[in-house]
Formats: C-alpha cells, structure tokens, sequence
C-alpha cells in the first residue's frame, strides 16, 4: 500500500543534492575542516577522522562498484519514473558505504533519479523516517515521481549488519571498535548485501499497483 508524505514536496525534491554536488560539497566542507553537519558533534577531531575515510571511501566505491546483473536487469525494465531520495550526512560511515552504491544502481535505470539530503538540515523529513525511534541514515525513500507517493523504503544497513550492530549495543563497544567492526563487515561483504537487498525491494516495489 502506498501513501502519500506531506513533508516531500517537489520543492525539497528540486532542492535536493546530485550524487555528484553530495559528493563536491562534502569534500568542500572537509577542506573547511567540518562535515556536511553544522551540529558541534560532529565536527569533533575524532568525527572528522572518520569524515577523511569515508571519502575515500565513497570515491573507491562508486568507481569500482558493479551492479549485479538481476538488480541491472529489474531497474532497466522499471515502467514507471522514480524518486530515490536518500537522507545521508558526511560523517556517517554507513552511508559512505551504501550512498554510492545507491548511486551506481540508479545509473542503470532510466527512470530513476536519486536525489541526497542533508539529515540535519532537514529534520522534519528525518523525523517522518526514523528507524525504532533514532534518526539513522542513510535512509532511501523511494517514491513514484509523478505525484511523490511513497512506494516504501530501505535503510540505514543491510540486515546481517544491524543484526549484529544489536549485538554490539549490548557489549557496550566504544564507537572505534563498533566502527572497526562495521568496517571489517562491509569490506568482507563487498556491497553484496545492500545489492540483493535492494533487488528483492526493487521487484517488489515494481509490483505495487500504480
């Protein structure tokens, strides 16, 4: 079933980031020596640690990232246009590992378009989309481009992943070791699970009934 969200609006789809000015103005703001957050947390000498990795990252990512062949084949026959706006901010690290894959699968639709905003600068979107209470990203919201109705959404990890990130809240992990593990997950996963993850949506999402 679909519904319709009163906070997207085609002027906050208009206002939206390209992967591309996403990606230019979080290296613009690590430059300044901030994240894409102007909230002081996240701009701590530790968070911008991070912020410098996850760049790096991002660029390995989207360069290197091939989209399976079932997942190119389900977004290239889609009939209808697609929104995927996707809540992200510089300094998280799950969303420097999924934001460019998410990219690089909506480059094999051509109706497709993904769009970025900022978590920070948009709480009322955010706080539409938390995830068990907390506003984790990144978040993908796909909608039918016609009239912005949500088709459903995915996010802020892959399944395995969050299910062992519950594991860890209970072991009290400082956010090094967690953010070590996280990274040791996806590194070993190779994008695999965010791919079949989305392909499984994706099919399912086509099904809906316009």
């Amino acid at each position: 079933m679909t519904t319709k969200t009163p906070v997207i609006t085609t002027d906050l789809i208009a206002s939206a980031l390209t992967y591309e000015q996403y990606f230019q103005l979080s290296t613009n703001r690590f430059a300044q020596n901030l994240s894409t957050s102007d909230d002081p947390a996240y701009n701590t000498p530790e968070i911008l640690g991070y912020v410098k990795l996850n760049l790096h990252r991002m660029s390995r990512l989207h360069k290197l990232t091939a989209v399976i062949s079932e997942l190119k084949t389900e977004v290239a026959q889609l009939s209808e246009r697609w929104t995927w706006l996707v809540l992200t901010e510089s300094w998280c690290g799950d969303a420097a590992q999924i934001v460019p894959v998410l990219d690089r699968i909506a480059e094999e639709s051509p109706v497709i378009d993904i769009r970025f905003l900022l978590r920070d600068q948009h709480p009322a979107v955010m706080d539409a989309y938390r995830t068990n209470g907390g506003k984790s990203i990144p978040k993908l919201i796909c909608l039918r481009t016609h009239d912005l109705t949500e088709i459903g959404t995915w996010g802020p990890r892959p399944t395995g992943l969050q299910l062992l990130m519950n594991d860890w809240r209970l072991e009290k992990l400082t956010l090094e070791d967690t953010v070590e593990r996280a990274q040791r997950w996806y590194n070993d996963d190779r994008t695999q699970a965010t791919q079949h993850e989305l392909l499984s949506l994706v099919r399912s999402w086509s099904k809906v009934s316009v």
